[in-house]
């Protein structure tokens, strides 16, 4: 049986696509800003409001590894331990491990994720996956 798309986001238009990534990555900025502390100084002076369209990303400041270092082991969870339902962390082979902590919502956002991206590839019920993707 065919299946146009697996959920309706797949068909929204461009401009209403952009509209929703920037809505969301509005909700992100003021929520790290909020939960976080390492952000909060990072976006100090940051309207978040003030991202109005996916070019205002490069007006703001990276994360890169050192600062997940610095702030290891759980220093840039937003969310309390007690919601943390899964933590992926790399070897370390390069200094400190770094450590990624997921909730229930984000495991249940990231399968969606997976599926829609397999289901978009022509994966299908009858497919085999194999997920041989090492963390770091």
């Amino acid at each position: 049986m065919y299946q146009p798309t697996w959920e309706a986001v797949e068909t929204i238009s461009r401009e209403r696509m952009e509209q929703l990534q920037v809505e969301r990555l509005q909700s992100c900025l003021a929520n790290v800003k909020e939960q976080v502390s390492f952000y909060r100084d990072q976006l100090a002076g940051t309207d978040t409001k003030g991202v109005q369209s996916l070019g205002d990303l490069s007006r703001l400041p990276f994360t890169n590894k050192q600062d997940l270092r610095d702030n290891y082991p759980f220093g840039l969870f937003a969310k309390p331990m007690s919601e943390v339902v899964r933590i992926h962390a790399s070897s370390g082979t390069t200094g400190k491990p770094t450590v990624a902590g997921y909730t229930a919502n984000d495991i249940e956002m990231w399968a969606g994720l997976a599926a829609r991206a397999l289901f978009l590839a022509g994966v299908t019920g009858d497919d085999i996956v194999q997920n041989s993707y090492g963390y770091g």
